[in-house]
């Protein structure tokens, strides 16, 4: 009879300690965590500068001045100084009216025949003008100090024109190539170096000339 008892009082124990195994089992198990499809598995932080660069104006004119040096052949090398126009018919594409003047000096026969002058002195004075189309062939960024970027470009430039020397006219063609960078979005600083070509018979023979240049300038867009 007493055994029976305890038959009946252990019924409930053995229920009471199963439920909590159960419980603790259900505790110890751990839930997967729900990702959006949008989100990004690694989220990167990153620290970006504000970089400023120039660019060309939104005109397509500009105008400028320059100076320089120029050889002419057998009449030395002077200072050259002048201006320009142009207009950029496309962001690589450009075409460009230019003046330049420079005084020249004696030949070497003048100053060994102790007065002889082959050009009077009225007109020593070299000017061309003439009218290129150049070309963008190499654009990109100039970095100068941390934050600031500068667009540039190298080009090719070549045209046809005239050179007024001794009192005479010279169908002049011009080429050569230059350099261009972006200072702020309506001010560019040139350097060019250039060949003016023409035929000329002032020394007797009718010869080819090759007047070189290299000048430095500033043009603005409006």
């Amino acid at each position: 009879m007493a055994s029976r008892h305890w038959i009946f009082l252990l019924r409930p124990v053995c229920a009471l300690v199963l439920f909590s195994l159960l419980q603790g089992c259900s505790l110890l198990r751990t839930e997967e965590p729900v990702y959006s499809e949008t989100d990004p598995v690694i989220k990167p932080e990153l620290d970006r500068r504000t970089i400023t660069e120039a660019d060309i104006d939104s005109e397509d004119f500009s105008v400028g001045a320059f100076v320089g040096v120029m050889s002419v052949e057998d009449f030395g090398t002077n200072l050259v100084y002048g201006a320009r126009a142009a207009y950029h018919v496309t962001e690589d594409l450009f075409a460009e009216a230019a003046i330049g003047r420079t005084d020249t000096d004696k030949t070497s026969f003048e100053k060994l025949s102790g007065g002889a002058q082959v050009v009077p002195d009225d007109d020593r004075t070299l000017t061309y003008y003439n009218i290129s189309i150049g070309w963008n062939i190499l654009p990109g960024e100039v970095f100068i100090w941390r934050g600031h970027s500068f667009n540039s470009a190298l080009y090719i430039i070549g045209g046809v024109g005239n050179t007024d020397f001794a009192d005479d006219n010279h169908f002049t063609i011009n080429f050569g190539a230059g350099y261009r960078m972006l200072l702020t979005d309506s001010m560019a600083w040139h350097i060019d170096v250039r060949d003016h070509t023409y035929n000329s018979d002032l020394l007797g023979d009718d010869d080819r000339k090759h007047n070189l240049e290299a000048h430095t300038g500033l043009t603005v867009f409006f």
